[in-house]
């Protein structure tokens, strides 16, 4: 030991820490076995935080109960109170990925929250005689009920910063389908003329899209919201009194703010891993709709002359280093790519909570790194999807408005007053001669001028209308 180290040990004997670290022997040890991502959990800071309020609900919960005198547990509470404010989190250094169900995220809290505190009472860091990481910090605890509870509390966070971020891209499609409200255009099933629509009703849909998995979300949100806090190392609670997970999870609920309830069985509690899955389906979810939204905006704006051309996406940079001009549909694109890594995320989750083995899921980091990055890449994109490309995006009336003219699709909109056959025989001409279903169907006397204009216009061709009655 030097001046610039301190002395700890642990069962596998002991090793020199950094005199200014706030984290100890055990960390140090993760710093060693798990040199995996190059991310350490700092870079999740509601994790962190939600690991500083079950600390701190903890040491409430055990004082109230008698197992920890006023002077420790108020240390603790102010350690984490500061930790819940912003601080100390570059001490936080362990892997987001490790082995061990994140007894190395458990451990590193316990120790930052340790040293901080003897500060406060006037003691050195690593004089854990007067405030121990374990015997003080985790007590009544075991990683298998700290570690899970805190990534629940974080993902519910989390949670509703997504759906926040979805509701804001949500109103931009609202915007723009009300501003697209007159515009007529036409459907496509296929990347066939289908039927005509308006560009608004074709927004809304995007729109609703959000709508719906927003819901979804907040379902799932509720799943994580049962905690096995008070389970301790599988569910039986040895080690912590009978009246502490109740008291605790009452506690937790105050410091967080979020309505936590504790499972009915902590056995199974402590190894079913199904919210998770189920909240990264959602998720999953959420990424195949805004991914098949943003396919749908690049073969809108495809062209400038070669491609659909029925929309404008704003331009937000040169597009090539070779062709002078050219414009990409880069945030739609970039979207598409968080599509795609949160559709292999949901891939990991699934086989890493499969992978659990009697009374634990020893794989939660893993699940707590894919489910964090799912949650904040869609937020990011939710967010830039909107400012960078949707409030900007403007139609090609004019584009629109010949296509329409042009289509042999209207003829559909015909079959009630002209019949299937004659429909079908209007379409064929149509499309062998390039003659328009407009002229056709007056060339051939099937309906008079005033009719056709009634029947095609934009209010009678993209809603439900009374039909005529048919011999």
């Amino acid at each position: 030991m030097t001046q610039n180290t301190r002395l700890e040990h642990d069962l596998l004997g002991e090793r020199a820490v950094p005199s200014d670290a706030y984290y100890g022997i055990h960390t140090l040890r993760a710093l060693e076995n798990f040199p995996i991502t190059g991310h350490t959990i700092r870079s999740f800071s509601e994790l962190i935080v939600a690991l500083a309020c079950v600390k701190q609900a903890a040491a409430v919960t055990n004082r109230e109960l008698g197992l920890l005198d006023a002077e420790r547990a108020e240390a603790i509470v102010a350690a984490c109170s500061e930790i819940r404010g912003g601080a100390l989190h570059e001490h936080f250094v362990v892997d987001v990925i490790q082995g061990g169900a994140g007894t190395s995220s458990n451990m590193n809290a316990n120790e930052v929250i340790a040293n901080r505190g003897l500060e406060l009472l006037g003691h050195p860091r690593g004089a854990y005689r007067h405030l121990h990481p374990l015997e003080h910090v985790n007590m009544s605890q075991s990683t298998n009920d700290v570690y899970p509870t805190a990534l629940r509390i974080a993902l519910r966070l989390e949670i509703d910063r997504l759906r926040a971020a979805m509701a804001y891209l949500r109103a931009a499609f609202e915007a723009k389908a009300s501003e697209f409200a007159d515009v007529l255009k036409m459907g496509r099933t296929q990347l066939q003329d289908a039927v005509p629509m308006t560009l608004g009703q074709e927004f809304s849909t995007y729109a609703v899209m959000l709508a719906e998995d927003e819901e979804r979300l907040r379902e799932a949100g509720l799943l994580v919201q049962e905690v096995n806090l008070g389970a301790t190392a599988i569910g039986t609670g040895l080690n912590a009194p009978p009246d502490y997970a109740a008291l605790v999870c009452k506690h937790l609920s105050a410091i967080t703010g979020v309505p936590l309830v504790t499972a009915g069985n902590l056995i199974e509690a402590t190894q079913d891993a199904g919210a998770f899955v189920q909240l990264s389906g959602v998720l999953k979810r959420v990424a195949v709709k805004l991914s098949k939204t943003c396919n749908d905006l690049r073969l809108l704006s495809s062209g400038p002359r070669a491609g659909l051309g029925e929309i404008n996406l704003p331009p937000v940079q040169a597009g090539s280093s070779i062709m002078p001009g050219k414009v990409n549909p880069v945030i739609p694109e970039v979207v598409n790519q968080i599509a795609f890594e949160v559709i292999g995320n949901d891939v990991t989750v699934t086989f890493a909570a499969e992978a659990g083995q009697l009374q634990l899921n020893a794989f939660e980091p893993v699940i707590a790194h894919n489910l964090f990055n799912s949650l904040i890449y869609l937020r990011n994109g939710c967010i830039t999807l909107a400012d960078r490309c949707v409030v900007g995006i403007t139609a090609n009336r004019e584009q629109l408005r010949r296509s329409v003219e042009n289509s042999i699709g209207i003829v559909t909109a015909l079959n009630p007053y002209i019949g299937y056959e004659n429909a079908t025989a209007i379409a064929k001409e149509a499309h062998e001669t390039g003659a328009s279903v407009y002229d056709l169907v007056l060339a051939k006397g099937l309906m008079d001028r005033a009719e056709l204009d009634r029947v095609l216009r934009p209010e009678v061709l993209t809603r439900p209308q009374p039909l005529p009655k048919r011999e």
